[in-house]
This record gives structure tokens, C-alpha cells and sequence, in this order.
């Protein structure tokens, strides 16, 4: 069945309405707490369990930790995701004859299974994404029907000591098809937030010795096809590089190059072949002690290489300072972010200035994220609020600009949604949202969200400039 967009409003306001009343109800009886649920689901670690005195008889024990032999060096876990979710447009992309208003559902399960004997492991993932209600119809990130997200092997060598644990070092090598997410995902992501994550066929090799991991890799990513087991590997992308790590204190450092081919890439000043090179390096930590509270993530990119008969010289500046008053009730925790990714001068001369995010995190400025990380300014403060019970509350704004008028307007995944070479405005556009979580138990998450973005002058001057309204609701179940 379609989702109806005439009942979607009127459901997120319900979800708004219950989900702090159902919170003020007793929680559950049990405090057990999992570690943290990644969307990768391979990084957890569950071994803790092996040891009977660290098991706490919640139900979903059984699942994570079984063992296979009697020394426990091999063991199972087990787990997965289903994940239900509407989202409901009004004037899509403006009003763009293109983009129809569309009320439709995803629906994705996600179970997988991570063996372990000894050194050696073998991670299965597969994927059930359906969509119901995409006009004109599905894409990429909305349905692949059944097919493989992950599956890959992989070895752990001790270098000395014990295998990367403190005083000793340990190499980790996998090979095969896996959901890659490095940093805060601004380059390269797993695209968790639409219905289809994003996975690669490579590999990888993953140094570690105390606080300092550096990670090398080549890996193609993975392109979804229309029927059940067609995905495959990408013809025409290709992505390496490495990258590094080093933490210290409640913060750290990355240093990065990533290498990109791309056979067919496409911007406002054409289409051709591009070989990018990106340099990056980031900075991340919280305070503690009696400044605690403050909290902040930069980075800085620098790319170049060649584009058709063009070269390739540009740049991208991502910051987000934030302060969590934990005295103040609700806690709030007010963040500030701002972004400048450089854009093309002109497209008539043979230098490309357009900015490539490569493959980024979906829903990248939020639940609705209809302009990306291309050609653009941006500022964002957003108030996340701790209501208890479970309950959280966010609401945020933002403002976009062109940061070069010689180019256009793109969306999340590169695409050119608007070419600005014939306009002279920058303002893009204003976004406000408010979003509503409530982890009913340790594994169900419901949500509601409201977003809307107010076209700006760029756009009036370019097309359709109406006003987008987007409404999400979504159950998530993960254990």
C-alpha cells in the first residue's frame, strides 16, 4: 500500500504528542545497557559475554554471545535491524516539475552474523530494502529488494605484544563487501539514513598499536540494481587512500589522502573523466574537568588533480563547536556549525573549483537535506534537548549560499539540481527543523520529525522557488 501524505502530518503530531506522555511511564525494570550500536553492526564487540559473571540475563544475550567450542575461541553473534519509515513532501525540490510530491514508505531488515575462530572472522550481512509510494520510481537509495550489503572475511595478526593492546601492535586484513564509514563521514560514509546503506567491494588493511590506528585501502563502491541479488561493484568509481588516527586525551587527530576515479563524472562545467586527490586533516575533542562541556569537530580539505581537459583546485572548511550545559535542566547542548565548500569560477576555463564529497553521509544537514556539500556556505546552530524517560528533542536552523556564482546548486550525492552561471544571487535558502526520539527500550527507537526550507533568491532567480515541507515518522528496531 502507498503511505497517504494526508495522514502522515497528522501522525507525526500524534508520535509529537505521546512520546513524551508514554515516557513519563515507569521504564523498563532492567538497566542492562549494550555497547554502542554502530551502524556498521562489525565493530561492536560482544566478548565481554563470554564471561559468565559479565552476563546480565537480558533476553537478547543469547543472540550476541555463542559459543562454539568449549576454550571460546569461536563464537557466534547474531542480530539485526528492521527499520520502518515514512516521509511525506510538499513542493519537492521547490516545485520542480522533475520531483513530484511524494508520500512513501521504506522498509529495510537488516540481520547479520559475525563469526569468530581465533584470529580469523567472517561477517555475513544481507539486505532486504523495499519502497512503496516513490514516484516516478525507486532509486538507488530507496530499494534493492533482497541482496548481500556485507559480506567479507578477514585476519588478525599480533605484531608484537598482544595484538594492539597496550605495549603491543596488531595488522588486520579483510577483503570483500562492507559498509565503510571514516571520521564523521564528510568523505567517505555508509549512508545510513536513507533506505539503502552504502557498502564497497575492496579491501582493507587496518593498522593499530595503542592510540594511533592508520587504515589503507582500495575499494569500488557497490551500485544497487532494480531486482534482488543484482548489486555490484561500481564500473566507472574507484576510491583509496589512507587514512590515520591518532587519539589522545578525550579527543584526537586524523590525517588523510584519499584518492578518487571516476569514468563519468559530471559537473556544471561538463562531463569527463576525473582523478581527484584529497588531503584532509581533522581535529576533534571535548573538555573535561572544570571546563567540561565543551565539545568540537574541524576539518580542513584540499583536492587537485584533473578533470577532462581540466585541472582540479579546491578546497572545503567544515567546523562544529558546541557547549552541553549538564547542571541545566533538559541539559541542553548548543552547537554551532559552519561550512565553506569551494565552487567553480567559471565554466569556460580550464580549472575546475567545484568541491567533491565523494561519497557522503545521507541526510547530510539533517532529515531534510536537499542541497549538499557542493559550491556552498553554510551555517547551522541546532539546541539538542535531554527531556528523560528516554525522550530527546532537537530543533535547528540553517542558511546556504553559493560560495561561487560561476556555479550551480547541487544535491547530497553531486548531482546539479540548479546551474548558476546566468544568475548573480548567492542566497540559497533558509532550513528549519525539529526532530523527536523516543528509545522506548534498548532496542525500538520511534521518531518524528518536521522540516521545511525556504527558497532564496538563487532559486527564485533559476526556476521553481516554492517553499519544501517534509515530514518523517520512523520506527527502528535494532538488537
Amino acid at each position: 500500500m502507498r503511505a497517504s501524505p494526508a495522514l502522515a502530518a497528522p501522525l507525526a503530531a500524534a508520535l509529537a504528542l505521546l512520546a513524551p506522555a508514554a515516557a513519563r511511564a515507569d521504564p523498563p525494570a532492567e538497566s542492562w545497557q549494550p555497547p554502542v550500536l554502530t551502524p556498521e553492526r562489525y565493530n561492536e564487540d560482544w566478548s565481554s559475554l563470554a564471561d559468565p559473571a559479565g552476563r546480565t540475563g537480558h533476553w537478547t544475550e543469547a543472540f550476541k554471545y555463542i559459543p562454539l567450542d568449549g576454550t571460546g575461541s569461536a563464537y557466534l553473534t547474531t542480530g539485526g535491524e528492521l527499520r520502518l519509515r515514512d516521509e511525506t513532501y510538499h513542493a519537492n525540490l521547490w516545485g520542480q516539475a522533475s520531483a513530484p510530491d511524494n508520500g512513501y514508505l521504506w522498509a529495510r531488515l537488516l540481520p547479520y552474523a559475525d563469526l569468530h575462530v581465533g584470529q580469523l572472522r567472517a561477517f555475513v550481512q544481507p539486505v532486504l530494502g523495499y519502497a512503496v509510494g516513490v514516484r516516478p520510481a525507486p532509486s538507488a537509495i530507496d530499494q534493492t529488494r533482497a541482496d548481500l550489503l556485507q559480506a567479507f572475511a578477514d585476519v588478525d595478526v599480533p605484531l608484537g605484544g598482544q595484538g594492539g593492546g597496550q605495549g603491543g601492535a596488531s595488522l588486520r586484513l579483510r577483503a570483500g563487501r562492507e559498509m565503510v564509514g571514516l571520521g564523521t563521514e564528510r568523505l567517505v560514509g555508509t549512508r545510513y539514513g536513507p533506505n539503502l546503506p552504502l557498502a564497497f567491494d575492496g579491501g582493507r588493511a587496518i593498522f593499530h598499536t595503542g592510540a594511533f590506528t592508520l587504515n589503507a585501502f582500495y575499494l569500488l563502491p557497490v551500485e544497487a540494481g532494480p531486482n534482488s541479488f543484482d548489486d555490484h561493484s561500481s564500473p566507472t568509481r574507484r576510491l583509496w587512500g589512507a587514512y590515520a588516527t591518532q587519539a589522545f586525551g578525550a579527543g584526537g587527530v586524523d590525517l588523510y589522502y584519499l584518492g578518487y576515479r571516476n569514468s563519468a563524472a559530471s559537473f556544471q562545467q561538463g562531463r569527463g573523466r576525473e582523478l581527484r586527490h584529497t588531503l584532509g586533516l581533522r581535529w576533534f575533542g571535548t573538555t573535561t574537568g572544570r571546563a567540561a562541556g565543551w565539545h568540537w569537530n574541524m576539518e580542513g580539505m584540499a583536492q587537485f588533480g584533473r578533470f577532462a581537459d581540466s585541472t582540479i583546485g579546491a578546497w572545503s572548511i567544515a567546523s562544529e563547536v558546541g557547549h552541553r550545559f549538564a547542571g541545566a535542566r533538559l541539559h541542553p547542548d548548543f552547537t554551532l556549525r559552519a561550512n565553506i565548500a569551494s565552487g567553480d569560477r567559471s565554466a569556460s576555463d580550464h580549472r575546475l573549483g567545484t568541491f567533491n564529497a565523494l561519497f557522503p553521509k545521507g541526510k547530510y544537514f539533517g532529515e531534510l537535506s536537499p542541497v549538499g556539500p557542493y559550491n556552498l556556505v553554510n551555517l547551522q546552530p541546532v539546541l539538542a534537548l535531554d527531556c528523560g524517560r528516554g525522550v530527546g528533542a532537537s530543533l535547528s536552523g540553517g542558511a546556504y549560499w553559493r560560495q561561487s556564482r560561476g556555479d550551480g546548486v547541487y544535491d547530497v550525492p553531486g548531482h546539479l539540481l540548479r546551474a548558476g552561471n546566468a544568475a548573480a544571487a548567492r542566497f540559497v535558502g533558509t532550513q528549519e527543523e525539529a526532530t523527536l526520539a523516543w528509545r522506548a527500550t534498548a532496542e525500538l527507537t520511534l521518531s518524528a520529525s518536521f522540516s521545511l526550507f525556504q527558497a532564496g533568491r538563487f532559486l527564485a532567480e533559476t526556476g521553481a522557488a516554492k517553499t519544501i515541507t517534509m515530514t518523517g515518522i520512523e520506527a527502528n528496531f535494532r538488537m
